[in-house]
């Protein structure tokens, strides 16, 4: 419970046991927000572990491309030059 809501409630003229209810909730809401930001902390160290494999992965596309197009130009030049 939060006490300095219970105690600006029961000031304001609330029944005490609606002002421990509504602090009550409020601390719980505080509490499911730690719990999402925990969960969206895990969720980013997952996605940063997918990007750097799709990054690597991208390192060996753009190899093969290249590999491939050097091939190819080679081919094309004996073709031609000979």
């Amino acid at each position: 419970m939060i006490s300095e809501v219970y105690d600006a409630l029961i000031s304001a003229g609330a029944p005490e046991d609606k002002a421990r209810k509504a602090a009550e909730t409020l601390a719980n809401a505080d509490n499911r927000f730690s719990r999402i930001d925990g969960a969206v902390l895990k969720l980013e160290s997952k996605l940063d572990g997918a990007v750097l494999k799709l990054e690597s992965e991208l390192v060996l596309v753009k190899w093969m491309a290249g590999f491939g197009i050097a091939l190819n130009v080679a081919i094309l030049t004996r073709l031609f030059l000979h």
